[in-house]
Order: structure tokens, then sequence, then C-alpha cells
């Protein structure tokens, strides 16, 4: 059976942003490939700064890339308005694609402003930066307690620990709620 490279789909769906002028930057699994270690993903997750003005072009876009891949044009519409998710499954590999759609809280703009490029089998796709990723999975810790999202934040503290903007990291943590947990993970022994 041959087996399936997400990256692909990735770059396609990255390319139709681009296209479209849709701000947007890659989260979740696929992120933390490129800033922590590897590991299994079944999708993909992208926020987007996304408009009414987006909706049907960004449909027709996606449902481009293959008959049989699926995209709810209501749906789309639903998740603008209650700053929500919505999905598309590609229809040539049955990878999932979480769109999330960017609120205008200060954390979401900040982290679209601080989203980092990198190249992709030849291709700039942005992702999100490694201290938001971080963050971001504190606060999916701290609302699920789910191991995986502390696996994940230690694995890029350990992968890009050096790299890392530590002040932002802890500046942003208190302000988020979740500096008790980025201290645990930080004095963890790797």
């Amino acid at each position: 059976m041959e087996q399936i490279d997400p990256r692909h789909l990735l770059i396609k769906i990255s390319q139709i942003l681009e296209d479209l002028g849709i701000s947007y930057f890659i989260t979740g699994g696929m992120a933390v490939l490129v800033w922590g270690r590897p590991r299994f993903t079944a999708d993909i997750d992208i926020l987007v700064e996304l408009y009414s003005k987006d909706v049907s072009r960004l449909e027709r876009a996606l449902l481009s890339l293959g008959k049989a891949g699926y995209v709810d044009k209501d749906a789309i519409e639903e998740a603008l308005l209650r700053e929500g998710e919505f999905n598309f499954i590609d229809g040539v590999t049955g990878v999932k694609v979480d769109f999330w759609i960017l609120k205008k809280n200060s954390f979401d703009v900040l982290r679209m402003k601080r989203r980092i490029g990198q190249d992709i089998l030849g291709q700039r796709v942005y992702f999100i930066s490694p201290e938001d990723l971080i963050l971001s999975k504190l606060v999916w810790y701290r609302e699920s307690q789910s191991s995986r999202h502390l696996e994940d934040a230690e694995s890029v503290i350990k992968i890009s620990g050096k790299k890392l903007d530590f002040k932002y990291l802890r500046k942003r943590a208190k302000e988020l709620g979740a500096s008790a947990i980025l201290t645990k993970i930080r004095s963890r022994k790797f």
C-alpha cells in the first residue's frame, strides 16, 4: 500500500491560500513536526484570517483539488460567524484539513504576525512560531488534560530550545494563565 505524504496536500492548500490572499499559518501536529520531534499526525490544522468575501472563492478552490473532495459552504460560513472551525477532506488522499478561524483576540492576532515561513518540498509555507506553538499546546493541555499536548510542548522545547525566546514565552504564558504548566515542563530534564 502506498504511503500518503500529507506535505503534498499541505503545499497545495497553502498555495490556494496564498493565491486568494488569505493569511494563514499551520499549527497542530504538522507544526510539531517542524519545531519538535517527528510524530504521527492524521490531519492538517490551519489557522486562517477569513472574511465573508473569501468563502465562495475558498470553497471553489478547495473543491478544484479533486472531484471527491468535500467541504460544506454552510459550515465555512458558520465557522466564520462563531470564530470556530470547518473541515475539508481531500478526495485523493482522504486527509482531513481543519481550518480554524482567526479570533480577533490579541493572542491570535499576535500569532499571525509572528508566523514563520519554512521550506516544504520547495515551497514556502507559513507555520506558527515555536513559542506560540508551545503556548497553544499549554492552553490546550489546561483545557483538555491530554498528555499529548504536554509531550508536544516538551518536544518543541527540547528540539528548538536554544532558539526560543523564553522572555516572550514567560510573559505570554502568564497572560494566558499557563505559567505553572510552562514552569513544570521547563524544569523536567530532557
